[in-house]
């Protein structure tokens, strides 16, 4: 999925966890990686995310984990 329809789906900027610091959102994709600004897991929203199922990813907390990729990896 291309980063600008990937932004378009995700529901980052709902996320309990999300904390604005004008990053771009969409942390799931590779290109995209973690946060510089989000450092505690106060909820998360990705299984219910657009872009999650879309892309058939199973993991969680791209946002303070890693892609999809890195934590497929990480295993």
């Amino acid at each position: 999925m291309d980063k600008k329809r990937g932004i378009g789906l995700c529901l980052c900027g709902m996320c309990p966890s999300y904390v604005d610091c004008k990053e771009e959102i969409a942390y799931c994709l590779a290109k995209q990686g973690t946060s510089g600004c989000i450092k505690e897991e106060q909820g998360c929203l990705c299984p219910g995310c657009p872009v999650q199922a879309e892309e058939d990813f199973s993991h969680v907390y791209y946002c303070t984990r890693g892609s999809e990729t890195g934590q497929s990896h990480a295993r």
